[in-house]
């Protein structure tokens, strides 16, 4: 599966991806001390929703397009961020750079990396005078062994890749090895595309196989899994900051009314093993 982000920007994915994504933003930020996030996948940070990229696939109509305007009370970060962006109408799409920017405070940091060349360069010259934010052109996979632990002790690492390579939950897993080792006490969050399960118990136990004792997976799918459609996505959160599983279980509600179809379907639980 490729999932190269531009051509799926503001997608059903996207969606529940990134509204999950601000819910452990908003936990970070209940504390006063700094935390840091390494974004291992970054992309461009913001897309354009008029783009050829986005109008060739045109993902947007069966996500973004039905929540933007509407009140998502689990996510308000979320919803905050897309109105800011989008005065009157809905012209570009957040990514997670965007996302977590936004909720950085001075102290906070942001390290994100993109292999891509074309789009780390964007992503550069974005966030180029912003000094919370570095940008790395490198292995995302890598980074997190190399750049872990963070200084400020507390954070995130979210991987969100494209899926482009066979041995992608390979490669997840020796992320999450190399991160349980330098920083077993980080969040972790992996995001995934679902078509049938067999890519999400992958992850999971990865995670699990990586030594983390309290993970939890998210899953939402507004279409019926068959093996051939997205039918949705999931994340699997290694040390989820409390009571993040009930405010996932609100975001699913609500996006099950704005986006699910008459076979939609999500679940909020401890992961297991094999």
């Amino acid at each position: 599966m490729n999932y190269r982000h531009v051509f799926h920007a503001g997608n059903h994915t996207e969606v529940f991806k990134h509204a999950a994504l601000t819910l452990i933003l908003e936990r970070l930020l209940q504390k006063s001390s700094p935390f840091a996030v390494l974004d291992t996948h970054g992309g461009i940070g913001i897309y354009d929703l008029n783009s050829e990229e986005a109008v060739r696939t045109n993902e947007k109509d069966a996500g973004v397009n039905k929540v933007f305007g509407k009140a998502i009370s689990a996510a308000p970060m979320y919803v905050e961020v897309l109105d800011a962006l989008n005065e009157q109408s809905l012209k570009v799409y957040p990514g997670s750079p965007e996302l977590v920017r936004h909720a950085l405070r001075e102290n906070d940091r942001l390290i994100v990396c993109e292999l891509h060349r074309e789009d780390g360069l964007l992503l550069k010259e974005r966030y180029r005078k912003d000094r919370r934010i570095s940008v790395h052109q490198r292995n995302g996979y890598e980074a997190v062994g190399a750049m872990l632990p963070l200084p400020e002790r507390r954070g995130l690492v979210f991987i969100d890749p494209p899926f482009e390579r066979e041995d992608e939950t390979d490669q997840i897993a020796i992320a999450l090895q190399a991160g349980f080792r330098k920083w077993a006490t980080g969040i972790f969050a992996v995001w995934y595309p679902i078509k049938d399960a067999h890519l999400g118990d992958s992850v999971a136990n990865a995670a699990i196989g990586a030594g983390f004792n309290n993970v939890l997976r998210a899953e939402f799918c507004p279409y019926r899994r068959d093996g051939v459609i997205l039918a949705g996505s999931g994340l699997i959160v290694c040390n989820p900051p409390w009571r993040i599983d009930e405010r996932l279980q609100r975001l699913c509600q609500e996006l099950a009314a704005l986006l699910g179809g008459n076979h939609s379907s999500w679940s909020v639980k401890p992961a297991s093993g094999p």
